[in-house]
């Protein structure tokens, strides 16, 4: 079972303006929320930690996972409200966001709240603002810290500049999530945020020299590489696919691959070999091509996903 631990929220799309109105549409979202939902539609127990509050958005994020099959274990009930994200599409359907949570429940967790964590949980999956929003941020950052070693520990940064605009408290936090993790997976556009003057290549090796087995480096339309130790990687192209938007698409592929990565063992198996890293991008990149094919953050099923590789 993972635990994905971060934000839940909804994400709000403005739709062509009826005379002085401005019509909105709300889905739910969050970088962790979507990867915890992804794990359990491909078959993988999961439970999100979030700060998740009482008003009704809340009690409707807390609906949709119980509908999911989400494990609410994990979830912290708190008064504070919730987050919004402000959703801009341009024509290529790629996402931009401006975020309204300054005081919400999905950045108000601290140490107190973490609730212990039962015998089967295998991994542990961080990402996204609450790595760097406080008192959020340092909580998961101490349950990392306590973890290691014990659960397979998982990074995603997604960086939210409109979050969190200082690229250094982006570098510190997410410098210190990565030497504590066994799974990195980052896209270029993150890498390019946080180190522009270094090479894929050189900071994966950076990464793997301070433990971690496999880094996963997502390059949008150009596929994936991974890397792992003893300089080992591959390289997968992007599947084709007529694109909806792209939105959930990298929390897809998160889910996918750790939906192939559900213990530390199978870890360094996979990443021993550029054979079985190659399918397991494949397999990831499967996942975040269903997803850009219809319209938000709809991870597919593990029949849809199956059903389209048993196709290829």
């Amino acid at each position: 079972m993972y635990v994905i631990c971060g934000e839940a929220l909804y994400d709000v799309y403005t739709r062509p303006a009826e005379g002085d109105a401005l019509p909105l549409l709300a889905r739910p979202g969050g970088s962790p929320f979507n990867v915890a939902i992804g794990l359990a539609r491909l078959g993988t127990r999961a439970g999100l930690l979030a700060g998740l509050s009482r008003d009704p958005m809340g009690e409707h994020l807390r609906a949709i996972l119980q509908r999911e099959g989400v494990a609410p274990d994990y979830l912290v009930a708190r008064d504070e409200r919730t987050t919004l994200a402000l959703v801009a599409l341009d024509p290529e359907g790629v996402a931009r966001y401006a975020f309204y949570g300054d005081g919400c429940a999905d950045r108000s967790l601290v140490e107190a709240d973490l609730p212990p964590l039962q015998p089967w949980v295998t991994g542990l999956h961080f990402g996204s603002y609450t790595l760097v929003a406080e008192p959020t941020a340092s909580t998961l950052l101490a349950l990392a810290r306590r973890e290691r070693g014990a659960r397979l520990i998982s990074l995603d940064p997604n960086v939210r500049p409109t979050v969190e605009p200082d690229m250094d408290r982006w570098r510190e936090r997410v410098d210190a999530m990565a030497g504590l993790a066994d799974v990195i997976k980052v896209s270029d556009e993150d890498l390019s945020l946080l180190h522009p003057d270094r090479t894929h290549e050189a900071i994966a090796a950076h990464w793997l020299a301070q433990g971690a087995g496999l880094v996963v480096v997502t390059l949008g339309s150009d596929g994936a590489v991974g890397f792992g130790p003893g300089g080992i990687s591959a390289q997968v192209p992007a599947r084709p696919v007529r694109n909806a938007d792209t939105v959930g698409a990298g929390d897809s592929f998160q889910a996918a691959l750790l939906n192939r990565l559900p213990d530390r063992d199978t870890l360094r198996t996979i990443a021993a070999s550029a054979a079985e890293i190659e399918a397991l991008l494949r397999y990831a990149g499967t996942a975040a091509a269903i997803t850009c094919s219809r319209p938000g953050a709809d991870p597919p099923t593990r029949a849809e996903l199956d059903a389209v590789l048993d196709a290829a």
